[in-house]
C-alpha cells in the first residue's frame, strides 16, 4: 500500500534516483512543440551540504539557514543522451524550508526556477491525500506544479505556467521510476 509523501524530505527521499519522464506540452502560442521524453536525477542534500548553505544565504538569510531541513538537486537530461553524464547547466538545488514542525508547508528556495534560470522562492503544501502543490511567482510569469505518487516507482506531474497575458503552457508528465537490474531481481 502506497504511504505518499506528506514532507518535503519525504518527498525528496521518495524521489532520490533516476526517473525516467514522457511529457506532453500543451502551448498556447506558436512555439515549437517540446513534448518528449527524458530523464532527471534526484539526489537528496542534507542541511549542512556546502550548497544548501549557500542559497539559504543568498535568498533567505540566517532564518532559512537555521530552519532549512535539507533539499535535493536535480539534474535535467534528454533522453537521446544515453549513458553520458547529466549536463550540469541542466540542474537546480531545491531547499526546504519549512513553515512549521509538520513540515506540510514552507518554501522552496531554489538557485534557478525551471521557467525563469533565476534565482526564486517557491510556496509549498501537501494536501491531505498527498498531492504536493508548489506556487512560483517569477519576474514575468507564475507557475504552479502539482505531483503525487501513483505507485513508489511511478508518479504523475501536471504544471502550467501563466504569462501576464493568460496561460502560456500545460504540461504533463508520467514519470517511471529507472530499476537497475539488482532492483528487478529483489523486487
Amino acid at each position: 500500500m502506497l504511504v505518499p509523501p506528506m514532507t518535503m524530505m519525504e518527498f525528496f527521499r521518495k524521489s532520490e534516483g533516476i526517473w525516467f519522464i514522457h511529457r506532453t506540452v500543451h502551448h498556447f502560442d506558436a512555439v515549437k512543440d517540446e513534448s518528449g521524453e527524458s530523464k532527471i536525477h534526484v539526489k537528496v542534500l542534507t542541511r549542512d551540504d556546502e550548497r544548501i548553505k549557500k542559497i539559504c544565504e543568498a535568498q533567505g538569510g540566517q532564518l532559512a539557514a537555521a530552519i532549512a531541513s535539507g533539499g535535493a538537486s536535480f539534474m535535467w537530461q534528454a533522453h537521446e543522451e544515453g549513458g553520458q553524464e547529466p549536463n550540469p547547466d541542466h540542474a537546480a538545488i531545491l531547499v526546504d524550508v519549512p513553515d512549521d514542525e509538520t513540515g506540510r508547508s514552507g518554501k522552496l528556495l531554489r538557485n534557478q526556477g525551471y521557467v525563469e534560470k533565476i534565482p526564486v522562492i517557491s510556496r509549498y503544501w501537501f494536501g491531505q491525500d498527498g498531492i504536493l502543490t508548489i506556487d512560483t511567482d517569477y519576474d514575468n510569469n507564475q507557475g504552479q506544479e502539482r505531483c503525487w505518487f501513483i505507485t513508489d516507482d511511478f508518479r504523475v506531474r501536471v504544471s502550467n505556467v501563466r504569462m501576464m497575458n493568460g496561460v502560456y503552457l500545460m504540461t504533463y508528465c508520467s514519470e517511471k521510476r529507472y530499476l537497475s537490474d539488482a532492483n528487478l531481481i529483489k523486487n
